[in-house]
């Protein structure tokens, strides 16, 4: 009973770990997108990440629209978090480069999970309130257009049919299947501690 109470426990601190991480990668994602950063859920999510992303921004500036500082806070947050909950369930310390190889797999695998569902959700607003002007609308258009113009300009839309949104779910599960999945395995950690 105290086993499975002490993994229960290790469960939610490891998802709770990686929503945080998903916020930082978000925070991320929204500063390389040039997103509105004074939408009202830009404002919130620097808000919420900022404690932790302070420390670095002293010593690590940005290039270009790559917000290194947070790329660094969460890698250490989630290397450390894979190294002590391993301790933690008995595992002894891992090796340090399997913990920074699976802390890579994590903020890869965060990343593709936004642009993921990201996608998602502007498909179903394009469907629904396709002229929606909601801050959480207008930001999710912001954070998927880098990555749809690129395809677009292969794929134009036929019509009313827009495919490059498929073209993006597969190479998304691509690269979660072969990038992330190989780091995973390199680092020898399981995928739960990732966030598969």
């Amino acid at each position: 009973m105290g086993s499975q109470l002490g993994s229960a426990g290790l469960l939610l601190v490891n998802t709770l770990i990686n929503i945080y991480l998903l916020l930082l990668m978000l925070r991320f994602l929204l500063q390389a997108s040039r997103a509105d950063y004074y939408n009202p859920i830009s404002q919130s999510v620097v808000r919420i990440t900022q404690p932790v992303v302070r420390p670095f921004q002293g010593f690590l500036r940005p290039i270009g629209t790559i917000d290194l500082a947070t790329l660094a806070a969460g890698f250490l947050i989630k290397a450390v978090s894979i190294i002590v909950i391993l301790q933690i369930a008995g595992y002894g310390v891992p090796p340090i480069v399997g913990a920074a190889i699976g802390a890579v797999a994590a903020l890869a695998n965060a990343i593709l999970k936004i642009y993921f569902f990201a996608l998602i959700a502007m498909i179903i607003l394009s469907w629904v309130a396709p002229q929606a002007s909601h801050p959480a609308a207008l930001l999710i258009f912001q954070l998927v257009e880098p990555i749809m113009a690129p395809v677009r300009k292969v794929i134009p839309p036929l019509g009313m049919i827009d495919l490059s949104p498929i073209v993006v779910f597969i190479a998304i599960s691509i690269v979660d299947g072969l990038v992330v999945g190989s780091l995973t395995r390199a680092a020898g950690v399981s995928g739960a501690l990732v966030g598969l």
